[in-house]
């Protein structure tokens, strides 16, 4: 037995007899599979023929039929970190399922066996004599290979329009785009009809894929207030956002104060919105609080964060959240690492990817995974800006080199609007990762099932890729004994007080979710998913990938107190408020999942077949049900003080005006439900 604490002991020796206990549950789900993935065999067999060609379908971007042609670009216009994305040797998606269901099969004798990256790349990626080829064909094209990762799953390479146009046959247009200007190729791109037995598609050809945002709510614009502009300065030095901060009255805990001043809602008072759950008590309310007392807090595991940017008070911020909060567990220098790539200049302008905002997100996912895992290391990796490919390339460098156990992702995109080509890149990180053991957790959206925005209801991508684990969200009530008292999927309705009455409550955010018109059902999801769910948005008898998997506190209104360095009026300095997002799910989770890692002396890797088929059938998971409750919320109109007046809304839980809804059993907005302390540390 590992060297707990003496007072861990009872609590470790009786979690282990239930764990033997309901053991067998866990090995008899699937019979034993052997796959032996062998090492990849030239594929292209045929000098390079570039007048017999092949169309890559998919490569002109959706967005383009909807935006304002204004011609074709400059001949010499500059393309750079463009992808030729190649194929896996194990494409065929039966033959991968049934290899990634044997590593997590206790019966079968690849059960835990990750592959190493260089196992990965022998056994999965090009071969290096097709690697040659079509480096070689891309540079007699004009082209510079920038780089060929280890992972030998791409090619990156730069050149200009005029390079591209002739070795895609295609033209290069200027697009205007909700005001941006963006080029991208006019017609499906074409490559050799001899590569096509190894190039899947290209990235980066194109600029009009959506800036993705953070998923995190709070602040000014979940409270209806306004912010004074922080403006951009020289590149790479953006200053902090907007301070915002807690109006009172708020609770200390869920029903700590009730509104007794303004009118009742549906016959009650109200009670106000917590002012933002404190470490203590999220580890309470998950059941989790007497393991990390004892020592199972994530130590020994790595997790990783994905943001776009790296602010420069990331470590301090955490630390000084940590030291006011959670006193017991400070977040040291030696548990946190960083790596940030150069930002690409103009991107961290507010009106591209808004460096400042992601500021922000950062900081709530370091002080969030701290929160569940304080005994973990933290690996933060900021992306050159807010693309696809920046965010992709910040994944894949995690994977590639298998520095964390875990990553978690707390950005999307919005609905599956993207080109095949960025999918099928995105989908290669994620099954290297799944083939390595590394657990990808994307938070799940903030806007419900996406429908206002993008005119249908889908989920939001990466968090719909199936080979990810989608982390949806919750509110949550926690009592002054940090025991839950109210958990619900979040779906907020809110309503103004106007003339001292309560006006009806509008949807206004809520968790993301719904059923991919990508991704077919993956194999975890059948027999537990409703069929009724995994039917939606498809045709005949297809069915499709459902979101979210699992959930934890996502609602602002009874969210997480978070502390940043922010930009007041008075100055620029460190404060707290409450925050939250799926953005907050999905560290949150990941932390969880630091401290199973630990607790059970293995890696878990990529957990959905283990909470679908063993984990969701025992009190190791929360089903969530509705629950009608609504609380009480006061912000400042200028969201620093009171000098602008207040603003005050009730905000409603369980919202109806969406398709996906919380229900018993496995739903579109909480998936199969919230994980449930020492059980969940034991069996997940």
């Amino acid at each position: 037995m590992r060297n707990y604490p003496r007072r861990a002991l009872s609590l470790v020796t009786s979690i282990t007899a239930i764990v033997l206990m309901l053991g067998p549950l866990a090995h008899t789900q699937v019979a034993p599979t052997q796959v032996a993935p062998t090492q990849v065999k030239p594929k292209i067999t045929q000098a390079i023929d570039n007048k017999k060609r092949k169309k890559l379908a998919g490569t002109v971007h959706p967005l383009t039929s909807t935006a304002t042609d204004e011609g074709r670009v400059d001949a010499g216009l500059a393309m750079k970190d463009m992808l030729l994305t190649l194929r896996r040797s194990a494409d065929q998606k039966d033959a991968l399922d049934r290899y990634v269901n044997s590593l997590h099969n206790p019966n079968s004798p690849n059960f835990q066996k990750w592959l190493t990256p260089e196992q990965y790349a022998r056994q999965f990626g090009a071969n290096d004599e097709d690697l040659q080829v079509i480096s070689d064909w891309l540079s007699s094209k004009g082209f510079t290979i920038e780089e060929v990762p280890g992972s030998k799953s791409w090619i990156r390479f730069s050149g200009n329009a005029a390079q591209v146009e002739d070795a895609f046959q295609t033209t290069i247009h200027q697009y205007s785009i909700d005001g941006e200007k963006k080029y991208a190729n006019a017609t499906n791109l074409s490559i050799p009809a001899q590569l096509t037995s190894v190039v899947l598609g290209t990235v980066g050809v194109d600029q009009s894929e959506n800036l993705l945002k953070p998923n995190l709510v709070g602040g000014p614009t979940d409270a209806g207030t306004s912010t004074t502009t922080v403006n951009q300065v020289t590149p790479g030095v953006v200053p902090p956002p907007s301070g915002f901060r807690n109006a009172r009255p708020c609770s200390d805990f869920f029903g700590q104060k009730i509104d007794t001043t303004d009118p009742t809602f549906n016959g009650k008072q109200l009670p106000y919105a917590p002012c933002g759950y404190v470490p203590s008590q999220l580890r309470g309310a998950y059941g989790i609080d007497k393991t990390v007392a004892a020592g199972i807090d994530g130590r020994g595991v790595t997790v990783a964060i994905v943001d776009a940017f790296g602010s420069p008070n990331l470590f301090a911020d955490a630390a000084q959240y940590a030291q006011r909060n959670d006193p017991a567990h400070p977040l040291l220098a030696s548990q946190f690492t960083q790596q940030v790539a150069p930002p690409t200049p103009g991107q961290e302008d507010p009106s591209q990817c808004g460096a400042a905002g992601w500021y922000g997100e950062q900081t709530l996912d370091v002080e969030a995974v701290h929160a569940m895992a304080p005994g973990a290391h933290i690996l933060y990796v900021g992306g050159a800006d807010c693309q696809n490919l920046s965010l992709d390339a910040s994944l894949n460098s995690i994977v590639a080199a298998h520095s964390a156990n875990m990553v978690t992702n707390s950005y999307g995109n919005t609905g599956e609007d993207l080109t095949a080509s960025d999918i099928q890149a995105f989908n290669q990180i994620a099954v290297q990762a799944v083939l390595e053991g590394i657990g990808v957790y994307f938070s799940s959206g903030d806007n419900g099932d996406e429908a206002a925005r993008v005119g249908q209801p889908e989920p939001d991508f990466s968090a719909d890729d199936p080979w990810v684990t989608a982390v949806g969200g919750t509110s949550l009530g926690i009592n002054q004994r940090n025991k839950v008292i109210v958990q619900t999927g979040w779906e907020i309705g809110r309503g103004l007080l106007v003339n001292g009455a309560w006006a009806t409550p509008k949807y206004q955010s809520g968790s993301g979710g719904g059923t991919s018109r990508v991704f077919a059902e993956p194999f975890y999801q059948k027999g537990v998913v409703p069929d009724a769910l995994a039917a939606e948005n498809q045709t005949g008898t297809n069915r499709g990938r459902v979101v979210p998997d699992i959930s934890m506190l996502a609602d602002p209104n009874t969210g997480f107190l978070m502390g940043e360095t922010q930009t007041f009026p008075e100055g620029v300095f460190y404060d707290q408020f409450r925050i939250g997002g799926t953005s907050l799910s999905s560290p949150l989770m990941a932390g969880m999942m630091a401290d199973s890692d630990q607790f059970t002396h293995f890696h878990h890797g990529f957990i959905n077949p283990m909470i679908y088929h063993v984990t969701a059938h025992t009190p190791a998971i929360s089903d969530v049900l509705p629950q009608t409750a609504a609380v009480a919320r006061v912000d400042f109109a200028n969201s620093t003080d009171a000098t602008g007046g207040l603003i005050t809304s009730v905000r409603m839980f369980n919202d109806p005006d969406q398709t996906i809804h919380t229900a018993k059993g496995y739903d579109n907005v909480t998936g199969v439900g919230t994980p449930r302390g020492l059980l969940f540390l034991a069996l997940s």
